[in-house]
């Protein structure tokens, strides 16, 4: 282990192994206890391997864990907001002991590191989440990967590196800490701020970021998070090719394009804090610090999770321990008659100023409607426009859920036609007794097996959806996790439509076609939702259905008059 000294930023921890120490584990291999590591997983690895996570050599043992979480500090008082901890489900665990080497591995199954197992355990979810997200609720996605994607234990040890997770994508853009130190180095740059986000940036950001240059003397590295993201966010190819199109409107050598390959945990104030530190390990001495940084803006109709400027106040207690100059962002408007942009609170009150919500800015996208060119640079509108086709030509889902008997396969089969008729996109139908018999049929029906079945479901619909086509989905979906993840997924490349076929119970059992109530009733059959299995009434559907009183045909066009409102299809419905 070696560390790389700069006079940008403090030590980079560079735990990587020499060549013939490497040889000697790849030899070796077969001795050891894999652990296949998820996305967020990799990402952290990577981090802890380029040295962005310094001073950390490892994921953290027991006491920097709790550390973190009570005090917001490693064991030896450095400060440090965010646990960096390695889960591993319990089958796992149980073969794993401390004082054991294990190989660390991509999804493909390619080595990328040795950890030595120091310590094993199993963590108090609950504080962890009250203490990390000042939250319980599920619909925080942070939250909700803590409780239903983590492992039961955690590990800790420090990792020998073997080789960075390959990534094939904007490899130029792909600079560790240290390639970017000295980029800053060989071109004379010693202050620099960052701005680190995940959403695209328009003239308002650029000015901003002018504005924070100039404050702080500096130049700019735009730091964009490239890693695993928020629920439905665009991917990042669209993202990458946005921030490409805007750092060429920078005066040449004033600005930075550099990938961070981050994990994201929407953790409010600490995240931000988190994010200074790691910037500051790129070889940044300011970082721009935004109101409700690092929020997750859930699509659920809420407040933002943690205080605006709560982040602010945060950063700037610990300022001088941190070591890097605190910038606030500015909103800005677009001031016409001067054309030029603003601060907010320099904006002369006789004068009429402009702005664009992002929730305009994506009626706009969804309707093929004008975007102004003060709003943004027409080459970042061209890659939008990319990214968000009109509604009229993106790729949806329609997700039935509801009680076996409600209705849903014959209100889909029947949408089904209707799109086969109007022809202007590719239309599939995932049934869920189809989806059984051809994707899941190794599944039974216990919850853990019943979420499976529904993912896969959205997973194809996903696919169906990013390539412009119609997913019908039509399943019994009884879990509101099944049906949360779906919706993340698929939401990111196109429209998600949750269709509640709200049909009760005991119109169901009366008309019980495959006789699964009867045989349930009769003890036959165990694990039927609606008697011995919970069915989760979904929370904001987009359309509820009751067929009681309506027929099938009724029933899908009432999903039809709301794609139309919604402008998914077009206005001619036969």
């Amino acid at each position: 282990m070696s560390h790389l000294i700069s006079p940008h930023g403090g030590k980079l921890v560079n735990p990587m192994v020499s060549e013939d120490i490497k040889k000697a584990y790849v030899d070796s291999s077969v001795e050891f206890q894999s652990v296949h590591l998820t996305p967020r997983q990799e990402c952290d690895l990577e981090l802890l391997l380029t040295g962005a996570f310094s001073p950390l050599t490892g994921f953290m043992k027991r006491k920097d864990y709790e550390r973190v979480l009570d005090e917001m500090r490693l064991e030896d008082g450095t400060l440090w907001p965010m646990p960096v901890t390695l889960d591993i489900p319990e089958k796992v665990a149980g073969s794993i002991e401390p004082g054991q080497k294990i190989a660390l591995r991509d999804q493909e199954g390619f080595m990328l590191a040795v950890m030595t197992v120091e310590e094993k355990w199993e963590p108090d979810k609950l504080r962890e989440a009250r203490k990390i997200y000042s939250a319980f609720e599920t619909s925080h996605p942070g939250v909700a990967y803590l409780f239903e994607q983590t492992g039961r234990y955690y590990i800790g040890g420090a990792v020998e590196g073997l080789h960075i997770p390959v990534r094939y994508d904007y490899r130029h853009l792909r600079r560790s800490p240290s390639e970017v130190r000295a980029w800053f180095e060989n071109n004379g740059w010693r202050s620099v701020v960052a701005f680190q986000t995940r959403q695209r940036l328009h003239n308002a950001h650029k000015a901003m970021t002018l504005k924070a240059a100039d404050e702080a003397m500096a130049n700019i590295l735009l730091h964009p998070v490239v890693g695993t993201t928020g629920p439905c966010d665009i991917d990042h190819y669209a993202r990458v090719r946005c921030y490409e199109a805007i750092t060429g409107t920078y005066l040449q050598g004033l600005a930075l394009l550099n990938l961070l390959p981050v994990a994201m945990r929407s953790a409010g104030p600490r995240e931000a804090l988190w994010q200074a530190i790691i910037n500051k390990n790129y070889g940044c001495s300011h970082f721009i610090v935004t109101p409700n940084h690092a929020d997750p803006f859930t699509p659920a109709k809420r407040p933002p999770y943690y205080p605006s400027l709560a982040a602010l106040e945060l950063l700037e207690k610990n300022e001088s321990e941190l070591g890097v100059g605190i910038v606030p962002f500015e909103p800005m408007v677009y001031v016409e008659n001067r054309a030029e942009y603003l601060p907010t609170n320099e904006c002369p009150n006789d004068i009429s100023a402009k702005e664009l919500s992002s929730t305009e800015l994506s009626r706009r996208l969804e309707y093929g409607l004008e975007i102004p060119d003060w709003f943004s640079p027409k080459e970042v509108v061209t890659e939008l426009r990319r990214a968000y086709p009109p509604r009229a030509k993106q790729g949806f889902t329609v997700f039935f859920t509801g009680l076996s008997g409600s209705g849903k396969s014959t209100i889909a089969r029947i949408l089904l036609t209707r799109f086969l008729e109007m022809a202007d996109r590719p239309v599939t139908l995932l049934d869920g007794d189809i989806v059984r018999k051809h994707l899941s049929n190794e599944l039974g029906f216990s919850k853990e097996h019943r979420h499976i079945n529904v993912i896969r479901i959205g997973y194809v619909a996903s696919e169906i959806t990013k390539n412009r086509g119609i997913a019908l989905c039509a399943p019994i979906a009884p879990y509101s996790q099944s049906r949360r993840y779906n919706r993340e997924l698929i939401s990111k490349y196109g429209g998600y439509i949750e269709v509640y076929v709200a049909t009760p119970l005991a119109t169901c059992m009366k008309r019980d076609r495959k006789g699964l109530y009867a045989r349930a009733l009769a003890g036959k059959v165990g694990g039927v939702t609606g008697i011995d299995d919970p069915y989760e009434v979904p929370e904001n559907p987009d359309v509820v259905i009751d067929t009681t009183e309506l027929t099938p045909e009724e029933a899908a066009q009432e999903v039809l008059f709301f794609l139309k409102t919604q402008r998914y299809i077009g206005p001619s419905l036969r």
